[in-house]
C-alpha cells in the first residue's frame, strides 16, 4: 500500500495513517543529535515508518489468519520479521517485549489500591475486623430493640384485651 497522496487534499485517509511528526522529529534527534536533516528526507523517513508499519501488521495479520486467530499478538508480529526477511532484528523486537511486560507488571503492581495506602496488610486485616465487629454489634442492638418493641406491643394487645370492655349503657337515657 503506497501512502503517497496523488490529489494533493491535504485531509485524505492516507493522513490519518501516518506517524505523528513530532514523534518522528524527536526520535531522529534522539538518535543523530549532531546531524541537520532536510525536510524532505524527514518526510521520506515518515513515510518508510509507517510504510514498513503497515507491511508489518499486514504479514502478521495474515499469519494471525493462518492460525485461525482473531488477536495478533506479539508472537505473529516477531514471525511476521522473519518472514519479511528482517529476522536480524527479532532479539532487538523480543527485548523491547520483555521491556514493556516489565513496564505493564509494575504498572499493575503500582495501581493496587493497597500498596498505595501504604499501610501494612496486617493493619488493614485489623481494620476490617474491627468494622466487622462493629457491624455485628450495631445489629445485635438494633436486633435488640426491634425484638423489644415486638414484645412491648405484643403486651399491650394483651393488656387491651384483658380488660372489660366499659359496657355503660348510661349514654343512652
Amino acid at each position: 500500500m503506497s501512502l503517497s497522496n496523488p490529489s494533493g487534499n491535504a485531509n485524505t485517509e492516507d493522513d490519518e495513517l501516518t506517524l505523528p511528526r513530532a514523534s518522528i522529529n524527536k526520535m531522529i534527534k534522539e538518535l543523530v543529535p549532531s546531524v541537520r536533516i532536510a525536510n524532505e528526507a524527514r518526510e521520506l523517513i515518515l513515510n518508510c515508518c509507517t510504510e514498513f508499519i503497515h507491511l508489518l501488521s499486514s504479514e502478521a495479520n495474515e499469519i494471525c489468519n493462518q492460525l485461525h486467530k482473531k488477536t495478533i499478538n506479539a508472537k505473529h508480529v516477531l514471525m511476521a520479521l522473519e518472514k519479511l526477511g528482517f529476522s536480524d532484528y527479532q532479539a532487538e523486537a523480543e527485548a523491547v517485549l520483555k521491556d514493556c511486560k516489565a513496564v505493564a507488571a509494575k504498572r499493575r503492581r503500582q495501581s493496587t489500591r493497597l500498596e498505595n495506602l501504604g499501610i501494612p496488610e496486617e493493619e488493614l486485616l485489623r481494620q476490617q475486623q474491627e468494622l466487622f465487629a462493629k457491624a455485628r454489634q450495631e445489629q445485635a442492638f438494633a436486633e435488640q430493640q426491634q425484638w423489644e418493641q415486638i414484645q412491648a406491643a405484643a403486651a399491650a394487645q394483651q393488656v387491651g384485651s384483658v380488660l372489660p370492655l366499659d359496657d355503660d349503657t348510661d349514654d343512652y337515657s
